[in-house]
């Protein structure tokens, strides 16, 4: 395959509207010329962060040889799963494969990575193999912290799931929803900051009420959250007022904040109860979203500092632990950008320029970063919001850039929410393939 230019590579980053990091000019890595070995990058982790940053790696340079190490052979994305639990999509319409980063030349490993040994530059695998690099390239997701509710546990998942991990846990949630009696109640434990996807659970809700409002209309979503605000309030609020009712006493849908009490403390799943600090709530359906950490692999590998997070140069990704490892996505402290699927993707896109350029022995360029979120509230009704990101290289932080990014109006058409639904089912296709295409 040809080289990527870098205009070429600006075109790309971020499905067409991202502008990225590094210098492209001579952008032959080492063994180019056959004069040294092939540079070796060994990725972990084949979500949105890995498979982009393996895929972008060989793009950028056809030279380094890339390793993804991923333990399934099918990826599902979180993103569009609460389609999949409203009966609004199929759960292979979010499965995806890797035989696209193959043909970029990616060598895809099956195995579940258990130890990085930092100091030897060699990562483990449960399979017994050991894969040697000069840089490697960490995106291990999120874990989630079962002992921070009483009673919930992998076991409780089962009765009570999580579906925060797409896949066996969404097509649970959506068969109790089918098998909930009309006039059930549903309800949806949302997790404290910072988790994967902060406006997912109330997408969730929209889509969950949507389901009722047509096949269990004297059902009601209950919303309970241990935070006084969320990501992109008012416009879902808009939308459940318009949609479903909401501030009326017939709405399909009731939000507790933590001021109200909505901070569950303990969980029964054998009696379907929750437990908040002065209140209980019995639900036929409970969708419990625990507090949340990085993957495992993080906390073996030592990547993980005081603050439960791992630390990184934001120019470059790599770890402030741990030198030649760059962190991705969910996982590292990015600051103000989301834990989002779009945000790994261009960080992943950051660093993939980056680690070609140190291998090269140049000075990776200044970056910029962009996320967008789409939410779907119900039927023809999308909302958005954009934000462009900068470096701030003395603090070492990404932060918003004034008057960049974007919104959807309080007062837009039918017509413009209708617009936005369809951006975020195109957006969804984009990105999907600039992942795993």
């Amino acid at each position: 395959m040809s080289k990527l230019n870098r205009r070429d590579f600006l075109k790309l980053t971020g499905v067409g509207t991202l502008a990225a990091a590094g210098t492209l000019a001579g952008c032959a890595g080492p063994g180019a010329n056959g004069s040294a070995a092939r540079a070796k990058v060994v990725v972990v982790g084949g979500g949105p962060g890995g498979a982009t940053a393996a895929k972008y790696l060989r793009m950028v340079d056809p030279t380094i040889d890339v390793t993804l190490i991923e333990a399934n052979p099918q990826y599902h994305t979180c993103f569009m799963s609460n389609e999949v639990i409203a009966g609004e999509r199929s759960l292979d319409s979010i499965a995806f494969g890797y035989d696209g980063l193959k043909k970029h030349g990616v060598k895809v490993v099956h195995d579940y990575v258990t130890a990085i040994d930092a100091g030897a530059r060699t990562i483990t695998t449960k399979g017994g193999n050991t894969f040697h690099y000069d840089r490697a390239i960490v995106s291990p997701g999120v874990d989630f912290q079962w002992d921070a509710i009483e009673g919930y546990s992998e076991a409780a998942a089962e009765r009570m799931p999580h579906a925060w991990k797409a896949g066996p846990q969404t097509a649970l949630l959506r068969r109790q929803l089918e098998a909930m009696p009309n006039g059930g109640t549903v309800a949806i434990v949302a997790p404290p900051n910072p988790y994967r996807c902060p406006p997912g659970p109330y997408e969730r809700a929209s889509l969950i009420a949507q389901y009722l409002k047509h096949h269990k209309p004297r059902s009601k979503v209950l919303v309970l959250d241990p935070k006084d605000k969320f990501s992109k309030q008012g416009l879902f609020t808009a939308g459940w007022k318009n949609r479903y009712g909401y501030g009326t006493g017939n709405s399909l849908i009731e939000w507790v904040s933590g001021a109200q009490g909505g901070k569950i403390e303990s969980v029964d799943p054998a009696n379907m109860t929750l437990q908040a600090a002065v209140e209980s709530f019995k639900a036929d359906v409970v969708n419990v979203i625990p507090p949340q950490k990085p993957g495992k692999i993080a906390f073996a590998a030592g990547l993980v500092n005081e603050k439960g997070w791992c630390p990184v140069d934001k120019k470059t990704f790599e770890s402030q632990i741990h030198p030649l490892i760059h962190v991705l996505g969910d996982a590292s402290d990015a600051t103000a950008m989301p834990k989002s699927g779009y945000s790994a993707n261009v960080q992943a896109k950051v660093c993939a320029m980056a680690v070609a350029d140190l291998l090269g022995d140049r000075t990776p360029g200044d970056p910029s970063y962009m996320n967008t979120c789409y939410s779907i509230v119900g039927h023809d009704y999308g909302i958005s919001v954009s934000v462009v990101y900068s470096l701030d290289e003395t603090a070492n932080s990404i932060v918003g850039v004034k008057g960049a990014g974007g919104l959807t109006p309080a007062d837009a058409s039918p017509e413009f929410l209708k617009r936005e639904m369809h951006y975020a089912h195109g957006w969804f296709a984009n990105i999907t393939n600039d992942m795993f295409g």
